[in-house]
């Protein structure tokens, strides 16, 4: 026994070094630090811009070392055991969050030269009512539909404003072109697809429309009835029996979109905002557009889905903060600002510079159509996303009824709701 505790008392005392040695190192002997950073980014060109951003600011100052981390879909999990340890990253990507999960651990960065050239389409999303900014934007986003416009151009489709334009639209994609093109694609093994299609519509189904807007009775978790909700499920189901989705709808795979989309044989997707420079390498002949989404009630006004994309925040506990805030005046710089909105297919999050990407002119020409915020993000309960797109693979293998599947999400709603503090 005597041995063991002193083979203990060895191994703790090494665990001990080691971690004074790798604290040490972090803090730098040498006068230099190194910052840890954590990012939801999964698409390689966007790692990319992300990566040469960092090593050209590493270039630039000598004396600072980011360390990268891309955890994809562990992200979460290995942030919210980072939140319980109060052991957060020193850069960390906030995801649609900043206020409602990660508000408690970001640095107020309102006192940044950056923040007067916020877009004020992020005002709502990156700020309180006490002014406090809760991150800094790589980007932003802005969801709508993704159509194909030279399948709608050779079939004289105009683009849907509302949502019958669309069910139209599909319905004459299907006989134009003989059932040769799907009129609406999902990557329906992945539950998140059919998560999409309803958070996207719930926002004109349930917000915008002065006649049908909740957002009051969402938030205090006094909404309860949900057969309101029935038109989203409904629809849905309406177009799998008349075939306006994919035959392998619940099979298909999110990879296999853009080689369809080359080849002509998709209509339109759901979101979709970073596929068309991935058609246009394949296919440079295929032109690709992007629409607000379509109102549901006559008199609503078109509107995008968005806000947060991809953003830093500094954590407030840091003992780096002026270095991490001082990367994120370098990516603030017009020139860095450009490159990474253009690298990422997206708008910048700042005005202080104008990127040109693939969808811009689709963007210019709906610039004044107001940007509102991921509906799970702001008048969900945490988890939902999940019920969403489980209702969604329910409803279309015939394991739901559309009435089944509002009632479910109201269920889960109740069950999960908490009062935000």
């Amino acid at each position: 026994m005597k041995k063991l505790g002193k083979t203990l008392l060895l191994s703790s005392a090494l665990v001990l070094a080691l971690s004074a040695c790798n604290k040490q190192s972090s803090s730098g002997e040498d006068g230099n630090v190194q910052l840890t950073l954590f990012s939801t980014v999964t698409n390689e060109s966007d790692k990319a811009a992300l990566t040469d951003a960092i090593k050209e600011f590493e270039k630039k100052n000598p004396n600072i070392d980011i360390k990268e981390n891309y955890p994809a879909d562990k992200y979460e999990g290995m942030l919210r055991v980072k939140m319980a340890a109060n052991d957060m990253p020193d850069l960390f990507d906030t995801h649609g969050w900043s206020k409602d999960r990660y508000g408690e651990y970001v640095e107020d960065l309102q006192d940044m030269k950056w923040v007067k050239d916020l877009d004020p389409a992020m005002d709502n999303i990156l700020k309180d009512q006490s002014g406090k900014v809760y991150a800094y934007p790589l980007n932003q986003a802005k969801d709508g539909i993704t159509y194909n416009a030279t399948l709608l151009k050779k079939y004289g489709i105009t683009p849907p404003s509302t949502f019958d334009e669309w069910m139209s639209a599909m319905e004459t994609v299907k006989k134009k072109s003989k059932g040769e093109v799907t009129p609406l694609w999902f990557a329906g093994s992945d539950k998140s697809s059919f998560g999409q299609y309803f958070d996207q519509f719930a926002t004109p189904l349930l917000v915008t429309d002065s006649k049908h807007d909740y957002r009051k009775e969402l938030l205090n978790g006094t909404f309860k009835d949900w057969s309101k909700f029935d038109f989203l499920p409904e629809k849905l189901k309406e177009m799998q029996k008349k075939g306006l989705l994919n035959k392998d709808v619940l099979t298909a795979q999110n990879q296999q979109m853009t080689d369809l989309m080359a080849q002509n044989k998709i209509a339109f997707v759901i979101g979709g905002g970073l596929l068309g420079p991935s058609v246009k390498e394949l296919n440079p002949d295929v032109q690709l557009g992007v629409i607000p989404m379509p109102v549901i009630y006559k008199g609503d006004q078109p509107s995008w889905i968005g806000g947060e994309r991809h953003t830093l925040a500094v954590w407030k506990d840091s003992e780096h903060k002026k270095e991490a805030k001082k990367f994120i005046e370098f990516l603030s710089q017009p020139e860095m600002v450009k490159k990474i909105a253009e690298a990422t297919s997206l708008p910048a999050g700042l005005t202080n510079a104008k990127a040109d990407n693939y969808f811009s002119k689709d963007y210019e020409k709906y610039k004044d159509v107001k940007v509102e915020p991921y509906f799970d993000r702001v008048y969900l309960p945490s988890g939902m996303w999940d019920v969403l797109g489980a209702s969604g693979q329910e409803l279309l293998s015939k394991s739901m009824t559309p009435d089944q599947v509002s009632k479910k999400i109201g269920e889960e709603y109740k069950r999960l709701y908490k009062p935000k503090k």
